[in-house]
């Protein structure tokens, strides 16, 4: 029941939105497996060439596009005469192994169309967070990108094990939006928005805009997808589409059919308002896509020159260590309470650092060499929570 100037403000509002996506540049499109293929499993040829006409399209005009594709897994079931998911991460693999193959062919075929070539990247968690393998990851889309094809990417199914999975493929794309800078992210799903409960339950509304948080309350969000050959749900695009607004890209999630118009700037689905300023990529990676290894315990003085001062981690202000980790993984500092105050990349083994704990970094230079001289977490690998 809004007044005439509501109506108006909600006019303007919605052409901004409008705008926001038809002006992106760089587009990052993610596709779940139920979107692509059928409940039996194996690919759907339709659907993926009514999306590759789409996402064709956007490339003919000039826009960058990634496609983040799930499908793998679902893909190699029928091949493989699995009549369901496999719930054991061997046959997953095996599943995997076979589909990404048989994906990445159907994609290379259906843009072959559109003059345009295809590159497939699979990325693990490591590929993300450790420095030089993420700046490769950079590159190598970067490059894919300059050379005017489309880079298709999935996790690395065939490899990934439950500790260095990304979760689900909702979240990656999220991740691999802030990764390539991109303008906007599209998650496409087999519901055509957001609702604020079960579509077919009586009562329940789409939500065509969020803000904020608080456009979210109340709202029921639901578990996996109806085809049952995905891993996601509602709940893991919502999250998702936090990752990547939190670095200030806005999303539009939809049903796969409706694409076309949403790409095309028409005010289908729900649109997430992105926040207004970006944090820096890699760290943002950090945050959003590891899991911690260990825990370092900080005393007090530690815990305010790594939060209020926003200083390394030295050897001196660590007064216990959980996990076994080795140098290069991701850790939790704790502070006195055992609560997560930060994440950063160990420059030490586990096993290395009990003896160095409460001991200057000159101290340790002098007893056991200038390679001692050194942070335990450089501020560069550094991230609050």
């Amino acid at each position: 029941m809004g007044t005439r100037r509501g109506v108006a403000d909600r006019s303007a509002q919605n052409g901004r939105v409008r705008e926001a996506v038809t002006s992106a540049r760089r587009v990052v499109v993610k596709i779940g497996s139920s979107s692509l293929t059928t409940t039996t499993g194996g690919l759907d040829d339709a659907r993926v060439d009514a999306l590759v006409d789409t996402l064709g399209g956007l490339a003919a005009d000039g826009r960058e596009v990634v496609l983040v594709s799930s499908g793998a897994i679902a893909a190699g079931l029928a091949p493989l005469r699995l009549t369901r998911r496999p719930r054991d991460l061997a046959t997953q693999q095996a599943a995997a192994s076979v589909g990404q193959g048989m994906l990445i062919g159907r994609y290379a075929a259906a843009f072959a169309r559109h003059s345009r070539t295809v590159g497939q990247v699979l990325l693990t968690v490591d590929d993300v967070t450790r420095r030089a393998h993420y700046r490769n990851a950079y590159r190598t889309l970067r490059k894919l990108l300059d050379l005017r094809a489309v880079p298709i990417v999935n996790e690395n199914d065939t490899v990934a094990t439950d500790e260095i999975r990304f979760g689900d493929n909702d979240r990656l794309a999220a991740l691999v939006a802030a990764l390539v800078d991109a303008d906007l992210l599209v998650l496409l799903s087999d519901v055509d928005a957001l609702w604020t409960g079960d579509p077919a339950r009586p009562g329940s509304t789409r939500i065509t805009e969020v803000h904020g948080e608080s456009d979210l309350a109340g709202v029921d969000i639901g578990g996996a997808g109806r085809a049952g050959v995905g891993t996601g749900g509602m709940v893991t695009k919502v999250e998702a589409a936090r990752i990547a607004t939190g670095f200030g890209i806005p999303v539009v999630l939809t049903a796969a059919p409706l694409a076309g118009p949403a790409l095309a700037g028409e005010p289908v689905g729900t649109y997430f308002h992105p926040s207004s300023r970006r944090p820096a990529a890699r760290l943002f990676w950090l945050a959003h896509a590891t899991a911690p290894r260990g825990r370092l315990h900080l005393d007090p003085g530690a815990v305010q020159a790594v939060v209020g001062r926003r200083k390394s981690l030295l050897p001196a202000g660590i007064t216990a260590v959980d996990g076994a980790f080795t140098a290069g993984d991701p850790v939790d500092l704790v502070d006195t309470a055992g609560a997560p105050v930060a994440r950063g990349l160990v420059n030490y083994d586990a096993v290395e650092l009990p003896g160095l704990l409460g001991r200057s970094t000159s101290e340790l230079a002098a007893a056991l060499g200038p390679a001692y001289e050194r942070e335990v977490v450089h501020r560069d690998d550094l991230v609050l929570l």
